[in-house]
């Protein structure tokens, strides 16, 4: 197969599926340019803040790609292309981008309020606890993953003690990122630039990150990087949107945009030949294809973690309902196009079919630096910047998963008192910002320290899980304000079948453990811990939400 081919059926389809289906969806459920948006009705400066489309779109694609379209499709190669980009392009449209689009309109909507503000108002309060202790579970595995990620991408020293230059440099760039940002912010929070003059100072900004960063690389380990990642999640978690969030987000879709058009040119130059096979089997090194495939391929086909992103932040920054469409719908489709993208890097690289060693990221990195030799470009700078993105869309994914872990703490211990009366002291403590989120690091600084190869499998498990909980709260909130919401059925059968399937498969792996005297209490028992209260609390919330939709339709309840 050849590379450019693949590149091509992609972009076909991927951007025709915009403009018949995403546009279709969008008339179907009714989006009303002149209706008042959560972000301008309570605007607070904090979190609800309207924000320039293209800013969104930033923050939006930035925190939902993460190194999720990289690390799941290679390493979900190991079937072969042919079901990866099958899925990927399948699950991107009719899963994914319908999941995205339909967390953020169901959030904007209503307020802005999260999915599990519309799980309590359409399903029940039950549901919506037993909900945000999910998302909680789920944010400690996401924190865990792409933590350890990012301090590897960090490490400049390799197993053997010899620098790592690369990973140097993008350890310096990363942290002028955060304080361009922070310059960012405060410029477009005074300033009030236009589209265009906020996109130049941004790029100006950006670029020169990246040349001090390679003219200055720091050094440091993997295990020190580590503090430092959950050090600054810590602050980017508690900090208001625009200071940080947004303008980190909006550095970063820069810097997205000439990875991802390096990398298309760079295919479309070498037109490179995947010599890995079409199929290999479906069992492979005892890994079957259903359903370790549709959980190894998350961020790039479909992921709950996008619905919390939607709902949790980027319906806060809607200026216009228009802008929905683009922001979801297109971020979603934009990830799809970057997971073929790692398809073709792996493919590539891989000799007499067998699939090239190395962590995902530096097979992606090492793949698009080699595209773009045929451009004359020097591999050493391509290498780091493509590594710098990969570590960046990672660590942004962070800022955003550390904020909705600890709204969803925050929120699972804040009552609607009654006048005169005052929370208990305990409930005051745990709804404090800075418990939640130290509460919520703590954990995943345990997990991440077994390092994300151990927990990938169940992360893909939780985030295709809280995909088919999203979808049941939206298809629920569709029915009960009389709009058609049938094309979400399918998809949340799918990933509830696929995702409890694979859940229960790490009980049973990680319980066998048990009997055979190889059970590790720090590595197997956190994991089996995780596996069985996902498993349970997402069979509760799937239950409530299929209780309602099997209810005859209401009539109290009038479309917004």
């Amino acid at each position: 197969m050849n590379g450019l081919v693949m590149l091509i059926i992609a972009a076909v389809f991927l951007g025709g599926a915009y403009l018949l289906y995403g546009r279709w969806l969008a008339r179907t459920w009714g989006v009303d340019p002149n209706k008042k948006t959560p972000a301008n009705e309570f605007e607070d400066g904090v979190d609800y803040v309207p924000t320039t489309p293209g800013v969104v779109f930033g923050h939006e694609f930035a925190s939902i790609a993460g190194a999720g379209p990289i690390n799941g499709p290679i390493i979900a190669a190991m079937f072969g292309w042919l079901p990866v980009l099958i899925w990927v392009l399948l699950g991107g449209v009719f899963f994914g981008a319908v999941q995205d689009f339909a967390a953020l309109y169901a959030s904007v909507k209503n307020k802005g309020k999260t999915i599990g503000y519309i799980i309590e108002t359409y399903i029940g309060r039950t549901g919506k606890r037993l909900f945000l202790i999910f998302v909680w579970l789920f944010s400690i595995l996401v924190v865990a993953a792409f933590a350890d990620i990012v301090a590897g991408t960090f490490g400049g020293f390799d197993a053997q003690g010899a620098q790592v230059p690369a990973n140097a440099s993008v350890a310096t760039t990363s942290i002028l990122f955060i304080a361009a940002a922070v310059i960012l912010g405060y410029f477009i929070k005074q300033r009030k630039p236009k589209g265009v003059v906020s996109g130049i100072v941004a790029v100006i900004l950006l670029a020169l990150c990246i040349v001090l960063g390679l003219r200055f690389p720091l050094y440091g380990a993997k295990n020190l990087w580590l503090y430092f990642v959950f050090a600054y999640i810590f602050i980017a978690s508690i900090t208001p949107v625009w200071a940080l969030l947004q303008p980190r987000d909006y550095l970063n879709s820069f810097l997205l945009v000439v990875m991802i058009g390096g990398a298309f040119i760079g295919v479309v130059f070498s037109a490179p030949v995947i010599t890995i096979p079409a199929f290999t089997g479906f069992t492979v090194n005892g890994n079957t294809l259903f359903p370790v495939l549709f959980v190894t391929v998350a961020c790039g086909a479909v992921s709950g973690f996008h619905a919390l992103v939607a709902s949790g932040t980027a319906s806060k920054q809607i200026d216009n309902e228009r802008h929905m469409l683009p922001i979801s719908f297109g971020a979603m489709l934009v990830e799809s196009f970057l997971a073929v993208i790692s398809i073709i890097a792996v493919g590539s690289l891989a000799v007499g079919g067998k699939l090239p060693a190395g962590t995902p990221p530096v097979i992606f990195a090492t793949a698009v630096s080699g595209f773009l030799l045929h451009l004359g470009l020097p591999k050493d700078a391509v290498y780091t910047i493509i590594t710098l993105a990969v570590s960046a869309f990672a660590l942004t994914s962070l800022d955003s998963v550390a904020r909705v872990g600890r709204l969803a703490f925050q929120e699972l211990f804040t009552e609607e008192m009654e006048p005169g009366t005052k929370p208990s002291r305990v409930m005051q403590v745990l709804s404090n910002k800075y418990v939640a989120t130290i509460l919520t690091l703590f954990f995943g600084y345990l997990l991440a320290i077994l390092g994300y190869q151990n927990i990938w499998p169940l992360f893909g498990s939780a985030n295709q899980l809280l995909a088919a909980l999203s979808l049941i709260a939206c298809a629920v909130f569709l029915k009960k304000t009389k709009r058609q919401g049938a094309m979400l059925y399918l998809p949340m059968g799918c990933m509830l079948l696929i995702t409890l399937s694979a859940l229960v498969l790490t009980i049973q792996s990680k319980g066998g453990k048990l009997f055979t005297g190889t059970f590790s209490i720090a590595a197997d028992g956190l994991q089996l811990i995780f596996a069985i209260l996902l498993f349970a609390l997402g069979i509760l919330v799937a239950v409530s939400g299929v209780i309602k939709l099997s209810e005859k339709e209401e009539p109290k309840l009038a479309r917004s």
